[in-house]
């Protein structure tokens, strides 16, 4: 289909390599979607634009400008603002949403799981789990744990994280993918006894599970949020290409579910 114009949504790793995918293709148009929350992202195949679009109104009116045929929602599991967000707009335009979803991870044997509801509720289950935490949540909402003045907090993150911050933390700037090698030697060496994350899902941040196991560290996870109700979803590359396909997006290559 000449001239189809595709707008991901994300600067996730998988959002990379459908825009690399598609971008390979002749006649389409393929526009990555970045946050702009990152100084230096690594950037993706085909046209690039940063920044918000201002809620749904504003993507919506931005679909309609720039003659978006279809959007795919390759955010992070947890930017559950702009997944609702792209929900709205693209139905107020009325073209073809799909979210490429990847699976979040599941305890194994061995592992010292505490589910929590949000950061506040993980924060609440730390002082009977542990002294000194290694939190990888990422740079936005660590106010959650902020009162927490009897712990002692390694966090790590792409960029440095916004305050307020709890009295005792160590930021610690660093970017996945990561091994499970060094996970168990940052573990070690810093006396780490629970680890927090959010259930993200995907193979760049889940040596840190597997270094938890080996060493008995406790880990909080904290569980996704809800994805926008039926709007539908694969959980890779190629689930999302056979989406389109069925979507009409991808003319006859794409129904035919070629990679």
């Amino acid at each position: 289909m000449p001239g189809t114009h595709i707008l991901i949504l994300g600067g996730t790793a998988e959002a990379r390599q459908l825009a690399a995918e598609l971008t390979g293709r002749g006649g389409l148009r393929v526009t990555t979607s970045l946050a702009g929350r990152v100084a230096q992202p690594r950037m993706p195949a085909g046209e690039v634009r940063i920044g918000g679009f201002g809620g749904p109104e504003g993507l919506a009116d931005w679909l309609r400008e720039h003659r978006v045929h279809a959007v795919v929602d390759a955010t992070h599991p947890f930017a559950a603002v702009i997944s609702a967000n792209a929900a709205q707009a693209a139905a107020a335009v009325g073209i073809p949403l799909c979210m490429l979803r990847r699976p979040g991870w599941s305890a194994g044997p061995g592992d010292l799981w505490h589910s929590a509801l949000s950061l506040a509720d993980a924060a609440a289950q730390l002082p009977a789990l542990g002294r000194r935490v290694f939190l990888t949540t990422g740079r936005l909402g660590l106010a959650a744990f902020a009162g927490l003045d009897q712990l002692r907090f390694l966090v790590r993150s792409v960029e440095p994280p916004e305050p307020p911050l709890p009295r005792h933390t160590r930021v610690l700037l660093d970017r996945g993918p990561f091994t499970v090698e060094g996970e168990r030697e940052l573990l070690r060496t810093h006396g780490i006894d629970v680890l927090v994350t959010k259930d993200s899902g995907g193979p760049a941040t889940s040596a840190k599970l597997v270094a938890a196991r080996e060493l008995g560290v406790p880990v909080v996870v904290v569980r996704r949020p809800p994805a926008p109700p039926e709007v539908p979803f694969a959980p890779d590359v190629a689930g999302v290409l056979e989406l389109l396909g069925q979507l009409g997006c991808l003319g006859q290559l794409g129904r035919l579910g070629q990679l």
